[in-house]
């Protein structure tokens, strides 16, 4: 699978309709088409795409979103983060935030919004403003607003066996609520 692979199908209208209300068939397509060529990514076989820009998004593509969709609901589907954070941030170090489509750059900072810690949560917010990314902006700091306030994101501690404070499960059962 190619990288070009990756980024043809990710940004093709049909995938860009279902980025954040994925349907089991989308998580299914998904993995059947793309789970051999995460593994490659988890196991570093692929870091030769980091040399160019879209290459390099193309990795955290891989490493940051397609897990969520492959193991919705597993502990799985966090287990590449660190390593698409590290892929962004080498991306971003040599400038390719700079050389990548406008509206294909928030794919390479979502990795920072899906950390559990407050120092990715900031550099998220960040990279959203200064690239004058509005929307995602809001989105970027309510998460950091929910690791602020919990030191995490309680919607994962069932997936991930965590125990859950009393603080975390009113939170969770408010209407103010949201699952990032």
């Amino acid at each position: 699978m190619s990288e070009q692979a990756v980024l043809e199908f990710w940004f093709d209208e049909p995938a860009r309709r279902q980025w954040f209300s994925a349907t089991p068939a989308f998580d299914s397509e998904i993995r059947e088409r793309f789970e051999s060529t995460w593994r490659q990514a988890r196991d570093g076989e692929l870091s030769d795409w980091e040399q160019t820009p879209a290459g390099a998004l193309a990795l955290v593509i891989l490493l940051d979103q397609f897990p969520l969709n492959m193991y919705r609901g597993e502990a799985i589907s966090f287990s590449t983060e660190a390593q698409a954070r590290a892929v962004a941030g080498r991306a971003i170090d040599r400038g390719f935030d700079r050389q990548l489509p406008f509206d294909r750059l928030a794919f390479l900072y979502l990795p920072y919004m899906h950390s559990e810690s407050l120092a990715d949560q900031e550099r998220s917010v960040a990279l959203f403003e200064a690239a004058g990314l509005g929307k995602n902006l809001e989105f970027a700091q309510g998460h950091r607003d929910i690791v602020r306030r919990f030191g995490r994101f309680p919607h994962r501690n069932r997936i991930l066996g965590r125990d859950s404070s009393a603080e975390e499960l009113a939170w969770l059962a408010s209407p103010g609520a949201f699952n990032p």
